[in-house]
């Protein structure tokens, strides 16, 4: 069974950082380029991240520029992404998704992502 699933969501403080993690189970992820999205409560689902299969190209959104990073490890078919000074915007539920593509797609074409996770829950507040 082709499965994404995240990791390392949950409560933490304006300022603080988590990391998000996005392991595959039943395929490997080397030929996958992989997207972050969130979808925060009563807001549309956004991308925010992509990284090509490689690791050799990434993307990101204006709203999380120069405070998340996304990479990956082929050794753990896992994709992370790392969030630091969190704000409390950065609220919502958080999707890693996969496109077998070695590029990455503009982050608004969510419908050519194959595999999707079901999601892990990011809380900023105080």
């Amino acid at each position: 069974q082709l499965q994404l699933v995240e990791s390392g969501g949950g409560l933490v403080q304006p300022g603080g950082s988590l990391r998000l993690s996005c392991a595959a189970s039943g395929f490997t992820l080397d030929y996958y380029a992989i997207g972050w999205f969130r979808q925060a409560p009563g807001k549309e689902r956004e991308g925010i991240s992509c990284i090509s299969s490689s690791g050799g190209s990434t993307n990101y959104a204006d709203s999380v520029k120069g405070r998340f990073t996304i990479s990956r490890d082929s050794a753990k078919n896992t994709v992370y992404l790392q969030m630091n000074s969190l704000k409390p915007e950065d609220t919502a539920v958080y999707y890693c998704a996969a496109v077998r593509s070695g590029g990455c797609p503009p982050l608004r074409k969510q419908y050519v992502y194959n595999y999707w996770g079901q999601g892990t829950l990011v809380t900023v507040s105080s």
